[in-house]
Order: C-alpha cells, then sequence, then structure tokens
C-alpha cells in the first residue's frame, strides 16, 4: 500500500497543464505509436517487483506489437512526475498509478476513460473497478491487488491451545493469553500516516463504520478494540511509532505472536523460521463480512492528444489486466487477481494466499465513497487514532477532536 504526500497539495495544480497537454502532439515517445513504441511509467523501481513486471510488460509488448520505452521512480515521486510531464506535454502513453490517486488524476482531464477505446471491464473485483472510476467512467485496470489479513504463529498458537481468532472477543482473549515475557499477543501499526488508516479500515469497515460519518459509534467501537488492547497490555504502545514494516520485524523477532500485515510480507517471511499462517481480519459478532481495504496499482491512458498512441495504449492495458497475465503478476508477487472468475483457480495454486484472496472478494476502494476527499478523511482517522492510544482523547471524542485540526 502506498499513496503519495505530494498529491494533495499539487492535483489542483495539474488541470490546466493535463488539459494542455491533451492538446499536444503526443506522449512521451514523440512519435508515439508512428515508431512502433509506447512509453510506460510506473514506480516498480526496485527488485524484485522491477524484473516482474518487465516479463508482463514485454509480454504485452509483444502481443499488442510495439517498442517499450519505459522509466521507473520511486514510489513518492511519481505523482510529481506526472505533473512535472503534463506541463511539459511530454505524458507517458501508458501510466501506472496507485489505485487510490486514480480518481485525483481523472478528475484534472488527463486520462482518458477505458469506454473509449471498448476495453471490457466485466468480471473485474468490484473494489478495483470502484477505485479506477471517476465520474461514472472507467479509467484504469489492475491486473492483481493486496489487502489486509491477521498473521498468526502457528507454534505459539498450538503450545497455548488457540484456535485463530475470528471475533474482536476472540481476539482479545487470544492476545491476552499469547501476552508472555517481552511477547505481546497482537501487533499492528497505527502509525501517523496513511499505514496507520490503511491497517484501521477492516476494524471500522467490517463493524459498519464509514468514512462518511467518523464520529458514529460504530467507528467509536473500532478504535476502542484497539485502545483496549494497547491499554490491557496484549498490544505495545509503541504501535504508534510502527510502520507495517516494523509490525513484520516484530513478529518474526517473536515479540508478537499475531499482526494485522498484508501479503507484500510473505516473502520476507518465508526468509525466517517462524511458522506462520493467515486467516481474514477478525470481526465484531459472528456473522459479520469481513471487510478490508484494497491495495495495489492501475494501469491507465493519458490524454496525449495522439489518437493512435492512446488505441496501442489501450489494449495494452488491456492485455496487462487478462487472465494469465493476472496469474503470472498474483503468483510472482503474492497478490490476488482481480478477475473474480480467477480466484479460486489462484488458490489452489497458491494456498498461503488463501484468507487473502478471500478478503478480496469483498474488499472496498479507499476513495469509493469519497474519491478526490479520501485523503482528507485518512488524516483524520490517522490523528485520531493517535489522540486515543495515546491517552488525549476517548475513541468516543477522538475523531471529533481530529476533524477540528
Amino acid at each position: 500500500m502506498r499513496r503519495s504526500r505530494t498529491l494533495i497539495a499539487v492535483a489542483a495544480l495539474a488541470a490546466v497543464p493535463l488539459a494542455l497537454a491533451s492538446c499536444g502532439q503526443g506522449g512521451g515517445s514523440g512519435e508515439g505509436a508512428d515508431d512502433g513504441t509506447l512509453t510506460v511509467l510506473d514506480y516498480y523501481n526496485n527488485e524484485p517487483d522491477k524484473t516482474l513486471m518487465q516479463e508482463a510488460l514485454d509480454t504485452c509488448a509483444a502481443e499488442v506489437g510495439v517498442e517499450l520505452e519505459r522509466e521507473t521512480v520511486p514510489g513518492a515521486d511519481l505523482i510529481q512526475t506526472v505533473l512535472q510531464r503534463s506541463s511539459s506535454r511530454t505524458l507517458p502513453d501508458v501510466l501506472m498509478l496507485d489505485n487510490p490517486d486514480v480518481q485525483e488524476i481523472a478528475a484534472t482531464g488527463g486520462l482518458a476513460p477505458l469506454s473509449d477505446f471498448g476495453v471490457d471491464t466485466a468480471g473485474f473485483a468490484q473494489g478495483i473497478l470502484d477505485a479506477a472510476t471517476y465520474d461514472g467512467e472507467v479509467y484504469g485496470l489492475g491486473p492483481a491487488v493486496n489487502t489486509l489479513g491477521l498473521f498468526y504463529d502457528v507454534e505459539a498458537l498450538d503450545e497455548a491451545g488457540i484456535e485463530p481468532p475470528q471475533t474482536w472477543d476472540e481476539l482479545k482473549d487470544a492476545a491476552a493469553e499469547l501476552t508472555q515475557g517481552d511477547r505481546y499477543g497482537v501487533a499492528f501499526s497505527a502509525i501517523a500516516n496513511y499505514e496507520g488508516s490503511w491497517q484501521f479500515l477492516p476494524f471500522m469497515w467490517t463493524n459498519e463504520g464509514d468514512e462518511t460519518d467518523l464520529t458514529s459509534p460504530e467507528v467509536a467501537e473500532a478504535l476502542q478494540l484497539w485502545v483496549d488492547l494497547v491499554d490491557s497490555g496484549s498490544a505495545s504502545p509503541s504501535v504508534v511509532n510502527w510502520k507495517q514494516g516494523d509490525v513484520k520485524d516484530q513478529f518474526v523477532a517473536g515479540k508478537a505472536a499475531m499482526m494485522i500485515n498484508g501479503p507484500w510480507q510473505i516473502p520476507a517471511l518465508a526468509e525466517t523460521d517462524v511458522e506462520w499462517a493467515s486467516v481474514q481480519v477478525p470481526v465484531n459478532e459472528e456473522g459479520q463480512t469481513p471487510v478490508a481495504p484494497l491495495g495495489g496499482e492501475v494501469w491507465t491512458v493519458p490524454e496525449t492528444g495522439d489518437e493512435s498512441s492512446q488505441g496501442l495504449a489501450a489494449e495494452f492495458v488491456e492485455c496487462m489486466s487478462s487472465p494469465d497475465i493476472q496469474m503470472s503478476v498474483a503468483e510472482s508477487r503474492y497478490l490476488v487477481p482481480t478477475r473474480t472468475d480467477l480466484i479460486d483457480e489462484y488458490v489452489e495454486k497458491v494456498p498461503d494466499m488463501a484468507a487473502f484472496a478471500e478478503q478480496v472478494r469483498n474488499a472496498r476502494s479507499r476513495t469509493g465513497q469519497l474519491g478526490e476527499e479520501w485523503p482528507d478523511a485518512a488524516t483524520v482517522i490517522y490523528d485520531a487514532i493517535q489522540l486515543a492510544i495515546t491517552g488525549q482523547a476517548s475513541a468516543a471524542d477522538a475523531f471529533e477532536q481530529a476533524s477540528q485540526g
């Protein structure tokens, strides 16, 4: 899960340059489709993701019949790079965006709706379509996504005779019993940034809380759960400082018997001696459907003004979410295919992803409710979490206080 903090401040500035770019003479490739080349911009700049995605890109380039000029930048720099390219009228032909960023860029007029090119969006998980939809139009497709689940130390739970928790009460009881010595029962990220908000969403959404009303009793009840876990000693007070990577480190070091985290941690876990398994994020009451946020990237077609290049770019985007590409990307990167009819086959091949695959079926887009206003809500959420866990406000009052700045 990634998010550019710069987007909020500068997205509004993009509207004019992006509109100008759409009247330009093509994307970053200059002659675009005339020379059989598509330019691609993404943030997979680290290994192994860079090479794994290059394989998928090359496959689609061959299928569409083009050469690629690919540029990768760090995730934190992507949006600023897009804005710079828009002002110089050198937007790429194919642009990858983190899914929460799609609506803000689409709102500037910088992306072409996929319906312009007849791209079929049927059969995709609703969450990924919601993330890529602005004003009723779908602007991108993602081949594979991630979400959150509950990892647990199999040996620790077996020794304690505890089943993986499925409800909040079971989570609190299990965490209390598993807290021994310098080991806490559970770890999660409550840090004051988007990671903290992201980790809180499964608890808030599953409890029928909503970002359109953060002062509701349902949202406060979810926050109270986190406060109770810390106040009881079942979770470390340091959760307010931990990123998700720190949470993984605590789990690997035996400092936490369970953790809320995502499948991107699996490669690191595989290099340890920890025997782990995972389940969906526990619900408040038995019978509720676990609802978690959807993470992952979306491939889009910028408005470059070059109809020929845009047509090929749309074919390329469609190829990047074809069944074969979805399966290969998901298997190699511990993600879940976005085509729901592929999920069962995928779980058979990658059983470690069963809980996350099931979670994706009901996962939600962070921008699905508020669109461009989501970053404001995310900030209120993580500020409220900090206030409540550190004892500066009650769970019932924290969101009201946080919303007042």
